[in-house]
């Protein structure tokens, strides 16, 4: 650290100069113009006030540790201030007489953030911060400071603890008798430099003298390091102290949980952990949490086929929010004004209060727009799933060169594989120290959006184009038989898996077609859609044609399933599926492929990427469309009602099944 801190950045006598936090501030920040580490006075202090909006910086114990990230620095430095006097910085405990300013570039490389987040782990070191008190000269102070006194592990990067090994005995019955009390804890606060790892500290020192085994994540700017499965699985109780989300906190459920901002772990961290002991002995666990697209995309133990379908996931369920707001708003449109609303001028240039038919152009237009993020929405988020967020950029970009060159939907899923696989080929490139504090904001965007654009206009896309150009073709020439055959394979898909990756698969396929319609890929959107809404319809008919079949619970979830099935919603027939795959499923499917099928013999269109029937209006011959759908349903409630009703019953006969819970009914079920 002896290079981010001088004698020159010292100023032992701080509250000559200055008595409130910004004056402190713009006092040590002269100090980094001076020696050229800081290139804009005004724009860093308005950094450093813009961070300590967020939160204040004071820290119990007499500590003000005013810190930003700013493009105004050139290299990371700290200044130190002491002020006899003391300086308000927010602490609940009073003025600070140790004032540190950090000032990291935006960009600033890993190796410099842990030694920064190491000086913050010293401040919770009693010893250390009254060295400082004391020290006489600012040379002193410095080479306190810079750890040039200090033992050579003083400015080692920090890490969490060793992980304590996981128990043989069960998880989840709490610590023996004679075992400590195990807790895992996650800190992070908006910067990722300072409280972050001092929260961190300071619950390890808790922990070690209450007689408890710790494991500490630190999710800071210089990355994180999960914790090991097994460490968490042992655990018996979790504390998060943060400011910003908890990544992957899924990994945490079921666990007695205390949730608290950074500040609280710092300054009451035994508070925290007797809290978080006294849940676990009343049993307090929190629920699973879903995890979000991104953070289960492509885990180290996946093989290759795997990590790709949660790549495409990734896209598609970023991309769905913008195909319901965007597809909706243009079917809105089409309903109030007419198929010709499309035609209608700009409504910034043209638009009439009281007339209907503006009304509808501003929602056609409103739609449009959201509706032309679809394809590099998809392809950002793929590169994302695959990179994380350095595959956003070129993402985007390999996205909107699909638009450009009319490669559709195939472009943006090729984009975003390109993209992804771009990134993660610089990031494996070893880089000089000098560079790495440039390489997330310039050297990988500026890289990996001139190749992929590069590819996308030059290489690839032309013949994605060519592809997607022939794929809109056949779509529009289909009729007769193989129009039918279409509709079932959409059919099978939609229903196969139940909102899974397959049936997300073809409504993307068929959500892609909306981007450019024509009539073939209207057909295809309406029969997806019909297909999509038989499972649940089927499941609520059949368990109220035949009761007895099913039970109380599913009887129960069949009125929701009404509702469900009518708005599109395939995951309500998901709790059926779950309780008897084996027939559920393949009646669903049955009735799905004949659904498609007829949907797509009978000519149906649908502009409107969701809605079930709440958007019959905007369906092409809704009349037949409603028989399709009455069709398939008919046919799924007839097969699951003939393969439930097969199944071998006890002699006690249909009166006891009917009543008796799912895990205690004696036929025999899959």
């Amino acid at each position: 650290m002896s290079e981010m801190i001088t004698a020159d950045l010292v100023d032992l006598e701080l509250d000559r100069s200055a008595d409130t936090k910004e004056a402190a501030s713009r006092a040590l920040a002269e100090r980094m113009v001076a020696l050229g580490r800081v290139t804009d006075l005004d724009g860093f202090l308005a950094d450093v006030a813009a961070r300590e909006a967020q939160m204040p910086t004071g820290l119990d114990g007499g500590i003000g540790i005013p810190h930003c990230r700013s493009a105004h620095v050139t290299e990371p430095t700290l200044a130190f201030g002491r002020s006899a006097r003391g300086i308000d910085f927010g602490a609940p405990d009073g003025p600070a007489d140790l004032i540190f300013l950090i000032a990291a570039p935006a960009g600033a490389d890993d190796a410099h953030l842990t030694i920064l987040s190491s000086l913050a782990r010293q401040l919770m070191d009693a010893e250390f911060t009254g060295a400082l008190r004391s020290a006489p000269t600012a040379a002193e102070a410095a080479a306190l400071i810079s750890g040039e006194d200090a033992e050579p592990a003083a400015s080692e990067a920090p890490a969490a603890p060793e992980a304590p090994a996981a128990p043989d005995a069960p998880v989840g019955d709490g610590p023996g008798p004679d075992e400590p009390f195990r807790i895992v804890a996650v800190t992070s606060c908006p910067t990722g430099i300072a409280h972050t790892y001092m929260a961190a500290e300071s619950l390890e020192n808790a922990a070690r003298e209450a007689g408890m085994e710790i494991a500490v994540e630190t999710q800071g700017s210089a990355g994180f390091t999960r914790l090991d499965p097994a460490v968490i699985a042992a655990a018996d109780g979790v504390v998060f102290a943060h400011d910003v989300p908890v990544r992957d906190k899924d990994r945490f459920a079921g666990k007695p949980t205390v949730d608290v901002g950074v500040k609280a772990g710092i300054n009451r961290p035994a508070e925290l952990l007797a809290e978080v002991r006294e849940k676990a002995e009343r049993g307090e666990t929190t629920a699973p949490a879903g995890p979000t697209p991104v953070d289960n995309a492509g885990d180290s133990g996946d093989g290759y086929g795997t990590k790709l379908r949660k790549w495409l996931m990734s896209g598609v369920s970023y991309m769905v929010p913008f195909v319901a707001a965007g597809g909706l708003l243009i079917a809105l449109g089409f309903a109030i004004g007419g198929w010709k609303i499309d035609k209608a001028p700009s409504v910034a240039e043209h638009f009439i209060w009281t007339d209907h038919t503006s009304w509808a152009a501003l929602l056609f237009q409103i739609g449009g727009l959201a509706f032309a993020f679809l394809v590099p929405v998809l392809a950002g988020y793929i590169a994302y799933g695959m990179a994380d967020r350095p595959g956003l950029v070129p993402g985007f970009v390999g996205g909107s060169v699909a638009v450009t060159i009319n490669a559709g939907f195939l472009g943006g899923l090729a984009a975003g594989l390109i993209a992804g696989a771009v990134v993660m080929g610089i990031q494996r490139v070893r880089i000089p120290a000098v560079l790495r504090g440039i390489m997330p904001v310039v050297v990988i965007p500026l890289i990996s959006s001139a190749v992929v654009g590069f590819l996308m206009f030059l290489v690839v896309g032309k013949p994605i184009a060519s592809l997607q150009s022939a794929l809109t073709d056949w779509l529009e020439g289909l009729s007769g038989a193989n129009a039918v055959i279409l509709g079932v394979i959409l059919g099978l898909m939609m229903c196969f898996d139940l909102g899974g990756p397959l049936n997300k698969v073809a409504y993307a396929f068929a959500v892609g077609g909306l981007a450019h319609p024509t009539d073939g890929s209207l057909k295809v959107m309406a029969a997806a859609m019909a297909a999509g809404m038989v499972p649940p319809l089927a499941m609520a008919l059949a368990t109220t044609v035949r009761g007895r079949l099913f039970t109380k619970t599913e009887r129960e979830n069949g009125k929701a399933a009404w509702f469900l099935g009518a708005s599109f919603i395939t995951e309500g027939a998901i709790p059926f599926a779950a309780a008897d795959p084996l027939r559920v499923i393949p009646a669903s499917m049955a009735g799905g492929a004949v659904t498609g099928a007829l949907s797509m013999a009978f000519g149906c269109t649908l502009r409107a990427p969701h809605g079930g029937v709440f958007v019959v209006p905007l369906i092409g011959q809704p009349f037949l469309y409603l028989v399709a759908i009455a069709a398939g349903v008919g046919v799924s409630t007839a097969v699951v009602i003939l393969l439930k009703g097969a199944r071998k019953t006890t002699p006690s006969g249909p009166a006891a099944d009917e009543t008796a819970p799912a895990e205690k009914r004696t036929p025999a079920t899959v």
